[in-house]
């Protein structure tokens, strides 16, 4: 059994989009997440004032879980490593969801460098843009800070009249939500996801190195 972390950027991907990836890649993989943590604390903040975030890796010592991306534990590249060390310590599998890679206390030290160097060219990737909105991302939704509890209503089988009852909301409102963001098939792990041949090769291959200026 599995737990999800989910923390939404407004530079990288919503909750919608890595909830999408990482119930596709449960559902082929066989692995049965049987919580998820929504996070919407901002990014800037630093692992050490993270409690709640602490609290709930420290409560799921010893399982495998699920992100999309590096980036949802930190983008801040001190605290990713931090994170890493902490997660593989307390003996936690950790499926990068996006990549197709699984770390533990037994990978490749070459693979982890490589996810995090793959974060760190993104990252300076996008200092040099910060123009707009990733090209595309999805705009944000009210509903977003919502979508754990829509999902598990879902999974329920809870109708849309009686979530929007529960919610205090608008009916079309939320059937929209719903169905713009596909979240039946996602719920329903209905969504297909191509996992990469080779994926851990390729993650070492990404990292890039100085190359030497002519004098």
């Amino acid at each position: 059994m599995a737990i999800s972390y989910i923390r939404p950027d407004k530079y990288f991907d919503g909750a919608f989009e890595q909830l999408k990836s990482i119930n596709a890649y449960a559902q082929a993989s066989n692995i049965v997440v049987t919580d998820e943590y929504v996070d919407h604390t901002s990014q800037n903040n630093e692992l050490e004032s993270r409690d709640d975030v602490v609290a709930y890796f420290k409560k799921n010592q010893n399982r495998d879980l699920l992100i999309s991306d590096v980036w949802v534990l930190s983008s801040n590249i001190q605290d990713l490593l931090q994170m890493f060390a902490c997660l593989l310590k307390n003996e936690m599998r950790i499926h990068i969801v996006n990549a197709g890679v699984v770390i533990d206390q037994k990978s490749d030290v070459m693979l982890v460098l490589g996810l995090i160097d793959q974060l760190r060219q993104v990252l300076q990737g996008r200092e040099k843009k910060m123009i707009g909105r990733p090209k595309g991302s999805r705009s944000s939704s009210k509903f977003d800070p919502y979508l754990d509890r829509i999902i598990a209503f879902i999974r329920e089988n809870v109708s849309v009249s009686a979530m929007a009852r529960e919610m205090g909301v608008s009916r079309s409102s939320l059937k929209d939500y719903i169905e713009s963001r596909e979240l039946k098939e996602v719920a329903k792990g209905l969504v297909t996801l191509d996992v990469p041949m080779d994926a851990e090769e390729k993650v070492i291959g990404t990292i890039s190195c100085p190359q030497t200026k002519n004098i």
